[in-house]
């Protein structure tokens, strides 16, 4: 039974992919056609989705940054919108039938959030999760995802037992939490070490303890956000989480799929869902952000979340929604996965071409972080700020040149500053940069960018600007050299065989400094 569990998912999983879609809706449909065939769901695999939601929640909790989510343009922009859109929901449910107001206040929950998985699926392959929009959209589903742990823990009517008290003295454990991740090193101990505290500690511990789990495992994340290894432990636990969580998509497939009634409710809920796009888009410009930053935000929200299942199915087993609701929920979920999917594909050329009107919504005043810079007196630019591009800043530095750092990482760009360097905050794949950054003086522009689109547009919009200059990128696989100098870029590097030549040449300086004898034989 297991096998064919196994194959179902990963044909239509892969189905999907191939269409541009993301895997869960795959998994969803997986669960339908079991179902359908007549398949039982068996406890395990409820219990394996439920391993899933906490190891999601545990990731989650790595990425508390208290100091960005208590930032205006993200907490009040999460807390509006999901105030709006449960009021909205709320007044569609009661229409629908639902009589208890708490019931339809679950379900406006529910559907208020937006995707974390998703969000994070469409940044991830652009290197869009550390530019502003997409830090900004992270900390609203961040925000929002504390929100849908506050309402578990409503739902579940938990009655916390006496010892629950002494999860007051966890945080004075923090120091010894510390040095246990510093010991275990790499690899599959790390791995473990997460499970160890996502699921054991956060999970079954604070269940034991009469509290809901999914709160014990945010809590048991959040203790680590900001080490220096959370982002290496998230990353390690990425795979596993998905791998659990494709259990919780077909636990919720398995259950069927909804009746008439069902999809046509589905499908009132998808077609609401561009009011939540322009509902964010507007929040997001009151907030003083740029229309292009507030457009890529709001468009990478457009999806209703998989956390909102979890609610729901919670509402489910307590009793105060009909289990149709869940399987209504699935497809409206699985639905705006295709829809959000595909418009995010076309995010930065749909904003090109609605660009002349949505400019006119901006505020006169912006935010900081929404501003380009000067980049003074440079004569070199050095575009993306990584170890490639340090190490390009340090060398041209040396030979007296004025150099500049540009970078959509914010984090990165403190780091470069507190060491001395030269660097400001930009999003190089903004077309609106190249035309309102002041670098007259600047002779080379350097693109050390991981992305290949990026290094297109920057040397494309260099050129639309006037620029004469020299452009220098760098290139991984012989098929992008291309399509970069067809842009307007002057030179490229492979910068695998140009570390070689680099590492071969040090090794030469070192030989004649030292004057290194024969080896003995």
């Amino acid at each position: 039974m297991m096998a064919w569990w196994i194959l179902c998912a990963f044909v239509l999983g892969l189905v999907a992919r191939q269409l541009a879609l993301p895997p869960l809706v795959g998994f969803l449909l997986a669960g339908f056609l079991l179902e359908g065939l007549g398949v039982e769901a068996v406890p395990a695999l409820h219990e394996l989705g439920e391993v899933g939601v906490w190891l999601l929640m545990f990731t989650i909790g790595l990425k508390l940054r208290w100091k960005s989510l208590v930032r205006p343009e993200v907490w009040v922009t999460a807390a509006a919108h999901l105030a709006f859109s449960t009021v909205a929901v709320v007044m569609l449910a009661r229409g629908y039938g639902v009589s208890s107001w708490l019931a339809a206040s679950v379900l406006g929950t529910a559907f208020g959030l937006s995707s974390t998985v998703l969000t994070v699926i469409i940044f991830e392959p652009k290197r869009e999760l550390r530019a502003f929009h997409g830090r900004v959209a992270i900390g609203i589903l961040i925000v929002q995802d504390l929100a849908a742990v506050a309402l578990l823990a409503v739902e579940a009517d938990h009655t916390p037992s006496p010892w629950a008290l002494l999860l007051l003295l966890v945080p004075l454990a923090r120091p010894l939490l510390d040095r246990l991740v510093h010991v275990t090193g790499h690899g599959e101990l790390l791995a473990l070490l997460g499970v160890l505290l996502a699921v054991a500690a956060g999970g079954y511990g604070f269940e034991a303890l009469g509290l809901s789990p999914e709160l014990g495992s945010l809590a048991c994340g959040a203790l680590l956000a900001g080490h220096p290894r959370a982002v290496e432990l998230g990353s390690t636990l990425w795979s596993l989480k998905e791998l659990f969580l494709v259990c919780f998509f077909l636990s919720i497939g398995l259950a069927g799929p909804p009746g008439l009634e069902g999809l046509v409710g589905a499908g009132v809920l998808l077609l609401v869902l561009p009011l939540k796009v322009v509902l964010f888009f507007v929040l997001l410009l009151a907030a003083g952000l740029r229309s292009r930053s507030s457009f890529l935000a709001a468009l990478s929200l457009a999806s209703y979340s998989e956390f909102g299942l979890i609610v729901v199915e919670l509402a489910v087993e307590e009793g105060l929604l009909a289990p149709g609701w869940l399987q209504l929920a699935a497809v409206a979920v699985a639905g705006s996965f295709v829809i959000a999917a595909s418009l995010n594909r076309l995010a930065h050329p749909l904003f090109a071409r609605f660009e002349p009107l949505l400019v006119r919504w901006e505020r006169s005043r912006r935010h900081p972080d929404d501003e380009p810079l000067s980049v003074g007196s440079a004569e070199v630019l050095v575009v993306g700020m990584g170890r490639v591009g340090g190490g390009a800043y340090e060398y041209l530095k040396g030979l007296g040149l004025q150099v500049v750092g540009l970078d959509s990482d914010m984090a990165k760009v403190e780091r470069h500053l507190q060491r001395g360097r030269r660097v400001v905050y930009a999003d190089a794949e903004d077309p609106d940069l190249w035309h309102r950054l002041a670098f007259e003086r600047v002779r080379a522009v350097m693109l050390a960018l991981p992305d290949l689109e990026a290094k297109i547009i920057a040397s494309r919009q260099l050129r639309l600007r006037g620029f004469r200059g020299l452009i220098a990128a760098t290139h991984v696989f012989d098929e992008e050299r291309a399509p970069i100098l067809a842009a307007g870029c002057d030179v490229t590097y492979n910068y695998f065989n140009e570390a070689g030549t680099g590492f071969a040449a040090h090794i030469a300086e070192a030989l004649q400094a030292k004057n290194v004898p024969p080896a003995l034989v």
